[in-house]
């Protein structure tokens, strides 16, 4: 089987999953989260067989390619407006053999997978701008992350928007020039996650970073009575199910 022809097998297998209508989501998608933790919520979904959302595809379609080494992985998020109102939308982006192409799930069968037959990053980003038009929405904002590793066990995070662009107020040339700079940048794997852009400074032995405290005298040390608080024992908030509602209506 043809790379294409199992990327199509992997799509047709998410529209069997159908859509998720109900306006319940089914499984807990933290982006935070590691990758090996989102692969174990993957194989959950293939367990339980229920109706998937855009986000949950992403994670679904990372699952199933990852025994194809050659298929680059990356996520493309939109945020468009329309009648007053901001949407967000996440697909799959792929790259494979010179070519672009995308997985994933939404209302609207044009706004989900692309064939992948797409030259440049921009030609895929233009095509799903130009979708979204017939809906009369406005497309904001594009972010595009890194290539996902085919680790399945890997403790990294997806990195899901390393490149962030305000579409609405670029001319498309410089739309262009931005996204094949990034394209080439990820193809030449040079590109790093943005945690990695600031270490921590690291600890030289035997010394410490923080400036050096002046010794209190003797007497002032008996008098000096301890003022630190008492510690609190809070209980960290549940965190929501998505940082941003990954659902279109339309």
């Amino acid at each position: 089987m043809s790379i294409p022809e199992w990327l199509q097998a992997i799509q047709t297998y998410m529209k069997m999953l159908q859509y998720n209508h109900t306006g319940t989501q089914f499984f807990e998608i933290r982006k935070t989260r590691p990758l090996s933790g989102l692969m174990e919520t993957a194989k959950e979904m293939t367990r339980e067989s229920l109706p998937i959302k855009c986000l949950e595809a992403v994670i679904l379609g990372i699952y199933l390619t990852n025994g194809q080494p050659s298929v680059e992985r990356f996520p493309i998020s939109f945020k468009t407006h329309f009648s007053g109102n901001y949407f967000h939308h996440v697909v799959l982006g792929i790259y494979c053999n010179g070519r672009y192409g995308s997985l994933g799930m939404s209302r609207r069968s044009d706004l989900m997978d692309k064939p992948l037959t797409y030259r440049t990053l921009s030609d895929l980003i233009f095509e799903f701008e130009d979708s979204y038009k017939k809906y009369l929405h406005t497309v904001k904002k594009v972010k595009i992350g890194l290539y996902v590793p085919h680790e399945p066990h890997s403790f990294q995070p997806i990195e899901w928007k390393q490149l962030v662009l305000n579409v609405s107020k670029m001319m498309r040339t410089e739309v262009r020039k931005e996204l094949e700079k990034f394209a080439r940048d990820m193809r030449m794997k040079i590109l790093k996650p943005s945690s990695a852009h600031s270490p921590m400074k690291e600890r030289s032995r035997g010394k410490s970073l923080s400036p050096r405290r002046r010794q209190a005298s003797p007497q002032r040390r008996v008098c000096r009575r301890d003022k630190s608080p008492a510690v609190v024992d809070k209980k960290g908030e549940l965190a929501t199910l998505n940082e941003v509602g990954y659902q279109l209506r339309i």
